[in-house]
């Protein structure tokens, strides 16, 4: 049974390395999702989609700057407005799992989505912290316990903050999907 490796990077640059170095390692774009805070949008912005293309090559404004380019392989990107946090850029399969929950506007915050997707509750209030202090969170889906070792030791060597691993959680990737 597989299992999810979250992280947190405190830069762009740092999360383009990690999200490049995973890729690389041969870990799918359909398994890295990434979550991090839009500076550039309005505090109202409502759900908005920007690409559902399979490489993520077409991008939105905010989303282009960093995500487009530096990492266009992504499984999509897209804006979108979690109640009490504000406007947030997701990549890959957590844009589909955060979605419904921000046009439902039924989850308090951040940490409410975040345990919803299986985070336990603490881990998720800290990832929420770290990501209004405008870092970026990053969840990796790792098949075995090898994939997640490997990955583990990546998010090491690229000094990721806050390397937690948990059971699987309810972002499933796109070649897993019905």
């Amino acid at each position: 049974m597989g299992s999810t490796v979250y992280c947190i990077a405190r830069s762009e640059d740092q999360a383009i390395r990690i999200g490049n170095r995973l890729f690389s390692a041969g870990v799918s774009a359909d398994d890295i999702s990434m979550l991090y805070p839009d500076p550039s949008s309005s505090r109202d912005l409502g759900h908005e989609n920007t690409t559902k293309a399979p490489e993520g090559a077409a991008t939105g404004a905010s989303a282009g700057a960093v995500l487009g380019g530096a990492l266009g392989w992504l499984a999509g990107i897209g804006t979108l407005a979690i109640p009490g946090v504000g406007p947030l850029i997701a990549a890959g399969p957590i844009l589909a799992a955060l979605s419904g929950l921000a046009v439902g506007g039924t989850v308090g915050g951040v940490s409410g989505a975040l345990i919803g997707l299986g985070i336990p509750e603490y881990e998720a209030r800290q990832y929420e912290g770290r990501l209004r202090e405008g870092n970026i969170l990053v969840s990796i889906h790792a098949d075995d316990g090898d994939q997640a070792a490997r990955i583990r030791e990546i998010l090491s060597e690229e000094k990721a903050e806050d390397v937690s691993t948990g059971s699987e959680a309810a972002v499933p990737s796109a070649s897993r999907r019905a």
